[in-house]
């Protein structure tokens, strides 16, 4: 005969008043979760109670039933009703929906149960329930207020919508994940959403950062020269579409329509160009994004004269120098950083610039012939370049016959003197000294075709040169060079600890070399160089030019030019510091800037996570760990970086970003010494709302 299997009984539902029950403690939820007590309350009061207590009746000793009901499964819920019942919201005697349990299982399994079987609500039917209060009629601050979540947590959800129904089922069939889908979301059109993942989903790379770039990769950035120099807004106006991303900083988004921005540039640029050249009374101008290189050749420039300081502005530049030498002086002294002593020598540094920004003078009568270029800078802003003359635009000069300076009359007076000497010296037969403008005549025309024999023979030029170099660098009362050029070096000797490094070292030994092998006279170093092979010339002419290079920025001369041409010389040669064994230390960069400084460096080089751990330590400590930290980082201070060009630059910060985004999930903190994790945790340091804006699935 079969085995029947009984049917299973379910356990009753009644309303049991709220002054009847009391907490179970054997309920498994000890730690506090989701959403809080004081929320659930404000939910059951706007919309009842939605899921029912599961009870137990106590008995007692006897096996009666007392009339009290333990809560095994319900906790915050019984917790939101008892707070709504001290609100006298809620009368004691209310009835509670509740499951009255048979008993047969323990009261902590009960409590368990309900928990591990409870499955959290998938993101995208959050987003469609949040799509569909939308199209009722609720506002977004609305359906925030209801749900206990941040607005912006509901724009993210709801703009889901903007991802191609295509691709949100793959994501509820796992086949994608929210980050992927977080990434998409930056731009509506399905199309090219749909184009992309069939892309990437041929290839190993679907990370949402690749995502984004293939998206975004015919746009063009906020942060483009371009867009700020337009303005979004503007761009916006004239039915521009801007890109955004809610779920990661986008630096402003990027703009959709660059056929557009750039027409608005150019109407722009053209309007400013017009603008200067009427109000500083130019006789024209140009505007482009860009001027080819030797735009300007075949133009004459001229410059103004800087208008003199007044006597107040005099006084008021030497006191607001002094007073930033001293406040300078005393903060790098400081072991503390001071955000106000910051933000006075910063004051202070413009107020400086200001005097020292003086305005040119211009010839009134040359800016009525001459023009300016108008373009855009690297950041948006408008380059100006003034003060440029057309050769058909410069003035015709009068010949004037009577000056006898001129080349006619003074030649034709020359002569005739000339002869009235040659006669009167014919009738003395004393042999006297050649005339001194007959022997400038002469030795002028040998200069003439020397210097035209010179030219057609560039390895005797190439020696000439070097052998100027030589009598500057090696001998110090040296005979003078027929080529009037010379060669200055900078001694560097205000530099702590500059002799001791490797490079100075390797000069110092290469010079001594080169010194024992010179003749000790100057009058054979030109028979020297001649006999050496020419390796050897160009290992010396190289040492002494390389004596010649002076990079260094001054407080009171910043040579812009000079700096930027060290730049160019450092990237034909493929330099760095890095590569030459620069590291960051204590006693080189380290010690000698301010904590916020340090900071700066660290995050740069190791990431925030490792600023964050030593952003607690006294300045000597920071400095201390951060050269540890900084080891073999390749990090470089601003003046020891080279300078790109502006292409350059933006792939490598596109790269980097790519690089951080890629690589930040998988990065772990650095080791620290014990001390340097030994420090107070604040509770508070985290808020719901950041982490609502920064992951989707922060309120699930």
């Amino acid at each position: 005969m079969a085995h029947v299997a009984p049917k299973i009984t379910l356990s009753p539902a009644r309303d049991i008043p709220f002054n009847k029950l009391v907490l179970s403690q054997d309920n498994v939820r000890k730690i506090k979760a989701g959403v809080s007590i004081e929320e659930l309350a404000e939910d059951i009061a706007h919309r009842g109670l939605l899921t029912s207590l599961n009870v137990r009746p106590e008995v007692d000793a006897e096996g009666k039933e007392t009339g009290i009901y333990r809560i095994p499964a319900g906790g915050r819920r019984y917790r939101a009703l008892e707070r709504l019942v001290s609100q006298k919201r809620l009368a004691k005697t209310a009835g509670v929906p509740c499951i009255v349990s048979n008993g047969e299982t323990p009261e902590v399994e009960d409590s368990l149960a309900e928990n591990v079987q409870r499955v959290s609500l998938h993101p995208l039917d959050q987003f469609r329930a949040f799509q569909m209060l939308r199209e009722q009629g609720l506002g977004e601050e609305d359906i925030a207020a209801r749900f206990f979540v941040s607005a912006a947590t509901v724009k993210q959800r709801l703009r889901l919508a903007s991802v191609s129904p295509r691709l949100l089922d793959f994501y509820a069939e796992d086949q994608m994940t929210l980050e992927q889908v977080m990434a998409f979301s930056i731009t509506n059109d399905h199309v090219r959403q749909e184009q992309v993942w069939d892309t990437i989903s041929r290839s190993h790379s679907r990370e949402p950062y690749y995502i984004r770039r293939l998206l975004t990769e015919t746009a063009i950035r906020a942060g483009d020269r371009r867009a700020v120099y337009v303005g979004v807004d503007a761009y916006e106006a004239a039915g521009g579409v801007v890109m955004r991303d809610l779920f990661e900083q986008d630096q402003g988004g990027w703009l959709q329509d660059p056929a557009m921005l750039e027409q608005l540039v150019l109407e722009k640029l053209k309007a400013d160009a017009e603008a200067i050249q009427t109000s500083e009374g130019w006789k024209w101008a140009e505007a482009a994004f860009d001027f080819p290189y030797g735009h300007t050749s075949g133009l004459r420039r001229f410059h103004g004269e800087q208008a003199e300081m007044t006597e107040e502005d005099l006084a008021r530049y030497d006191a607001t120098r002094a007073e930033y030498e001293r406040l300078d002086a005393e903060y790098a002294e400081a072991s503390e950083y001071s955000e106000a002593a910051e933000q006075k020598l910063e004051e202070l540094g413009s107020e400086l610039d200001r005097l020292k920004d003086r305005p040119y003078i211009l010839d009134p009568q040359e800016v009525a012939r001459g023009g300016v270029f108008v373009s855009l800078g690297a950041s948006g802003e408008l380059k100006i370049e003034r003060g440029f003359v057309r050769p058909e635009d410069e003035p015709t000069a009068d010949v004037d016959t009577s000056d006898p300076d001129r080349d006619g009359d003074h030649s034709s007076v020359s002569e005739s003197s000339g002869v009235a000497a040659d006669e009167a010296d014919d009738e003395d037969e004393t042999i006297k000294p050649l005339p001194d403008r007959l022997v400038l005549d002469l030795t002028a025309a040998r200069t003439v075709a020397l210097r035209n024999a010179l030219a057609n023979d560039p390895v005797v030029a190439f020696i000439a040169v070097l052998h100027a170099f030589v009598l500057k660098c090696f001998y110090l009362y040296g005979s003078d060079s027929c080529l009037e050029i010379t060669l200055q070096s900078a001694k560097f000797s205000q530099t702590q600890g500059l002799g001791d490094t490797v490079w100075a070292k390797e000069i110092d030994q290469r010079h001594e070399a080169w010194g024992q092998d010179l003749p000790k006279d100057p009058n054979d170093l030109w028979a020297f160089l001649i006999a050496l092979d020419d390796a050897s010339r160009q290992a010396l002419f190289a040492h002494c030019a390389s004596l010649s290079v002076n990079a260094v920025i001054e407080p009171w001369n910043k040579r812009t030019r000079a700096i930027v041409h060290a730049d160019q010389l450092a990237g034909s040669i493929g330099f760095d510091m890095v590569e030459a064994g620069w590291v960051p230390t204590v006693e080189n960069y380290l010690g000698r800037v301010t904590k916020a400084r340090i900071l700066q460096a660290v995050r740069e080089a190791k990431g925030d996570q490792s600023a964050e751990l030593i952003g607690h330590l006294k300045k000597v400590d920071m400095a201390r760990e951060a050269e540890r930290l900084m080891t073999d980082s390749g990090w470089l201070p601003e003046p020891l970086r080279l300078l790109p060009d502006s292409a350059s630059a933006e792939q490598a910060t596109t790269e980097a970003q790519e690089t951080a985004d890629d690589s930040s999930v998988e990065t772990s903190a650095p080791d620290l010494p014990a001390f340097l994790t030994d420090r107070e945790e604040d509770p508070d340091a985290a808020t719901d709302e950041v982490d609502e804006e920064r992951h989707l699935d922060a309120a699930e």
